[in-house]
């Protein structure tokens, strides 16, 4: 393995393996299952004679796919169901909000939970997230549509205060800690 090659593939892992993570999350994985597919998605990546064409889609869909066939096993199925009432592990320091808005996103269908996901911490458009889920823009498009309105309507029906102004897609969401971004990092729903 030369230099060039575990250089491009640190750089990767350096920006995508929190956001790998947390779309495991969204896929069903417990944090420890997730943690397990992003290694062995940087071994594979490691092994490759040189750096894929689009490394970071590459990236992600060797993880979706990886991600995938993790969950096949029937053990690790059980398990995870056992989990699914905690699959986002709460930071220190939590607020009311970044309770309020892990709650709403976890009860979306996984469908809508990964479409979120991938367009709001992996910032891909539509037509990249169609591309990697096999499925027309349109259709993830409005899984991102119905899966926000869920979310809003969640935080809508909650008694704690929180930000009136929902105009922004996930305001609610704004605290990324959690979800493997730094605090301060730039939140930003991305259009198509």
């Amino acid at each position: 393995m030369g230099d060039e090659q575990s250089s491009w593939c640190q750089k990767l892992y350096d920006a995508k393996a929190a956001e790998l993570i947390l779309y495991g999350r969204a896929l069903g994985l417990s944090h420890a299952e997730a943690e397990d597919v992003v290694h062995e998605t940087f071994l594979a990546l490691l092994r490759r004679p040189e750096a894929p064409e689009r490394p970071e889609h590459y990236c992600v869909s060797a993880f979706r796919n990886r991600a995938f066939n993790y969950r096949r096993n029937l053990w690790r199925r059980l398990t995870r169901e056992l989990e699914s009432q905690a699959w986002f592990e709460p930071s220190a320091g939590a607020d009311q909000d970044e309770a309020a808005a892990t709650h709403a996103l976890s009860a979306l269908p996984v469908e809508q939970r990964e479409v979120i996901v991938l367009k709001i911490w992996h910032d891909y458009t539509f037509e990249e997230i169609g591309e990697l889920l096999g499925t027309s823009p349109n259709t993830i498009a409005a899984r991102y549509r119905y899966g926000l309105q869920k979310v809003r309507a969640s935080l809508k029906g909650d008694t704690h205060e929180r930000p009136e102004s929902l105009g922004d897609p996930l305001a609610g969401l704004g605290a990324t800690a959690a979800f493997g971004r730094a605090p301060g990092a730039d939140f930003r729903p991305s259009g198509s």
